[in-house]
């Protein structure tokens, strides 16, 4: 058979391959995807200053600016998945895109942050809907064979995404405007839609049946929304609200034949440990770049390109040496790694207090920054591995998207509560003299909060039984939360999980 020759169905979910027009078209198409996503959440951190200055809001509204797209994502990010696998993974996808494009193009032409923060949390929708397709689609779309190139193709072209995505971010502030930080997401849409409903399979689980959890989705969302509010506000009465709430959703989970968020998953001591080390791990994360992101411009006096291109060593650093983390800590167990990596990070993030209006970019800010990405190297791949390992395979999914909302859960309250606790003022951003004071008491903070989580991985955290680490666990460079597990034939995210189709070796 010639090469240019069609073979019978192998256009069809699970026989494409990667060399492969088909193929390719795939790969493209998730990759602008995810990118979407990707890119708001790094770019938007640097452009803040300019927003706060634009539409004259104050601290609070920058808060909500970043969280109102975090808490809708967390939220509905299992709930998302699931409805892939029902509804089809392919049309899901395709309407997380749109429906992020039109809430980027209500970011863009918002007349004042009212109307901003409204279509932040609008974005977060779209974004819980098609971050789960994005690698399901590989996953259900590729034949076996192809499978783990796929993933680690669109995990590095994702990595040069995160990569480019603070430079891109300060550009555009500095140049078009901050309008054009969430703009930028229309064109892509428009280019991702037709390809994935001309190229991409559609497809979906047969024997996903259950009913969704929309009750405890929204109790979740709720919960977070008024801890939230109570802690930006702050008003007690939220936070009591919002405790209230969650004390509904966790009976309502354990009480529901189909929960969103299964009590029984964290049976595992192994899983819930990792789980809490990643609440700390990111909530340290989550309130590094957000509050350094203001510290580089409004105390250092750097543009908002100059600032975002001060931050890529991190996401660099990830990008060249997460697969080699994978492997080492493959080799040596992830109890080291997962406290090893957080102590980095800590020392990193106390190395920032050398950061004021007249520190050198090479002595002061670049070894700062190089010490945090050796950290986040350290632990982000294994961080992810251990979450999978420590479950059942048939529920690989399930565990690494409840780890994913969490993951995001931590940072929206880190960026809630890091303000509150420092002590900066609703205009501190405004003033470099009381931004600096209020940022050198953050810094201990989020340090200590990660020397917690490394002191629980070292008490905590056991090798689990060998298995395969997925190729996705390898090659990661997220910094905003841990890489989805495909929402495939192993799991059904957000549903109650179905055993594991045997394997060729039993």
């Amino acid at each position: 058979m010639s090469s240019g020759e069609k073979v019978p169905g192998e256009n069809l979910p699970g026989r494409i391959r990667l060399s492969t027009a088909t193929g390719r078209w795939v790969i493209l198409t998730t990759v602008l995807g995810s990118s979407m996503a990707l890119l708001d959440s790094t770019v938007v951190n640097v452009a803040l200053p300019r927003i706060g200055r634009d539409l004259n809001s104050d601290l609070a509204v920058l808060q909500w600016t970043v969280n109102a797209y975090m808490l809708t994502l967390a939220s509905l990010i299992l709930l998302g998945g699931a409805l892939g696998d029902r509804y089809g993974r392919r049309k899901i996808f395709v309407l997380g895109v749109v429906w992020f494009a039109v809430g980027s193009l209500l970011c863009g032409l918002a007349p004042n942050d009212l109307v901003l923060v409204g279509a932040r949390a609008l974005q977060g929708i779209g974004g819980a809907l098609l971050t789960p397709g994005s690698l399901a689609l590989i996953q259900a779309s590729f034949h076996p064979e192809d499978r783990a190139r796929a993933v680690g193709l669109w995990s590095g072209l994702g990595g040069v995404g995160a990569a480019i995505g603070p430079f891109v971010g300060g550009w555009l502030v500095d140049g078009p405007g901050w309008r054009w930080v969430f703009l930028l997401n229309v064109p892509l849409a428009a280019l991702c839609v037709p390809v994935a409903l001309r190229h991409v399979p559609e497809s979906r689980d047969p024997e996903h049946h259950g009913r969704f959890d929309v009750l405890g989705a929204a109790l979740g969302a709720v919960a977070l929304a008024l801890v939230t509010y109570a802690l930006i506000a702050p008003q007690v009465w939220a936070g009591v609200a919002g405790v209230v709430v969650g004390a509904a959703f966790v009976l309502v989970e354990r009480r529901r034949p189909d929960p969103m968020l299964p009590p029984s998953i964290f049976r595992s001591r192994q899983f819930t440990a990792v789980n809490i080390v990643t609440l700390c791990v990111y909530a340290a994360f989550a309130g590094f770049f957000f509050l350094t992101a203001l510290q580089l411009q409004v105390v250092v006096g750097y543009s908002a390109l100059g600032a975002g291109t001060a931050l890529l060593p991190t996401t660099v650093l990830m990008l060249l040496l997460s697969a080699r983390s994978g492997e080492l800590a493959q080799r040596i167990g992830p109890r080291i790694p997962l406290t090893v990596g957080p102590l980095l990070c800590a020392g990193g993030m106390l190395l920032m207090l050398r950061v004021d209006e007249n520190a050198s970019y090479l002595s002061d800010v670049l070894p700062a920054l190089l010490v945090m990405g050796m950290g986040m190297v350290t632990l982000v791949a294994p961080l992810t591995a251990t979450v999978l390992a420590s479950v059942d395979v048939g529920r690989a999914g399930l565990a690494s998207g409840i780890n994913n909302a969490a993951a995001r859960a931590a940072g929206l309250l880190a960026v809630a509560a890091l303000p509150l606790l420092a002590g900066m003022g609703p205009e501190a951003y405004r003033s470099a003299t009381e931004f600096e004071e209020t940022f050198r008491r953050a810094m201990p903070m989020c340090a200590g909060v990660l020397v917690l989580g490394s002191v629980i991985a070292w008490l905590t955290v056991r090798r689990p039984g060998v298995g395969r680490c997925h190729p996705e666990c390898r090659m990661s460079c997220a910094v905003s939360a841990p890489p989805l597990e495909p929402a495939s034939s192993v799991a059904e995210p957000g549903l109650r999980p179905r055993p594991a189709a045997p394997t060729p070796d039993g």
